[in-house]
């Protein structure tokens, strides 16, 4: 899918949805990003904060009518029902990295809608985070991560994959990894150096904690 961005930087960008959030969640935010989107109903949580959106996108189906008029100059409002809030507006979003607040928890199905659309663009640079943990799809080069030992790593195939995993506890040397099949949930750091190469879309999911090292672990920190 191809579309105008409504909003570019050459840094990160906040991307937040309707779901579930915590005002200081947002704010912890700020010292990472140099702007902050809303998705549809996102908006009202950005108004909780007291925060202005660069761009409120979506199709206003969930968005109030007090946050609709206190971003009256800001809505986006893209009216086709064949994607996502959380993909209509990523896609109108140029940057070097989105981090997306707000589009977990609750219905199971806006999580696995989520996913999909991750699956989709995984060539984006994109971490989802909520309140406990940071996922992020494998980019085509290895990535490379220091954590603590011990730490929680999970590797979950968004479709067929083959992976090559080391440093865990349960390494993985060029596994067939598929939705359906093989997965590797609640593995662990087992030396100081994790690689993850993926032949395919593969979620990787830390403790929130280890947001920083993601961002470096993609190169977003340098953006």
């Amino acid at each position: 899918m191809s579309n105008e961005h409504i909003v570019s930087s050459s840094g990160v960008i906040g991307l937040i949805g309707g779901a579930k959030v915590e005002v200081t969640e947002i704010k912890q935010l700020l010292p990472l990003i140099t702007d902050i989107v809303a998705a549809d109903g996102g908006a009202d949580h950005l108004l909780a904060a007291g925060l202005i959106p660069a761009a409120v996108i979506g199709d206003m189906d969930s968005i109030t009518d007090r946050a609709q008029r206190a971003f009256k100059d800001r809505l986006h409002r893209i009216g086709e029902q064949e994607t996502t809030d959380f993909e209509k507006a990523l896609t109108r979003i140029g940057a070097a990295c989105v981090l997306a607040l707000g589009f977990t928890g609750g219905r199971m199905d806006h999580a696995l809608a989520v996913l999909n659309v991750l699956a989709r663009h995984a060539h984006r640079s994109v971490v989802l985070l909520d309140g406990s943990d940071a996922s992020f799809v494998a980019p085509q080069s290895p990535v490379r991560l220091d954590l603590p030992l011990g730490s929680r790593i999970s590797l979950m195939p968004l479709a067929d994959t083959v992976v090559t995993a080391t440093g865990l506890r349960w390494p993985l040397n060029r596994a067939q990894m598929q939705p359906a099949g093989m997965t590797s949930a609640s593995n662990a750091v087992a030396e100081q150096h994790v690689e993850i190469s993926a032949q395919g879309p593969v979620l990787i999911t830390l403790p929130r904690a280890h947001l920083a090292e993601v961002l470096r672990a993609i190169g977003a920190d340098r953006a």
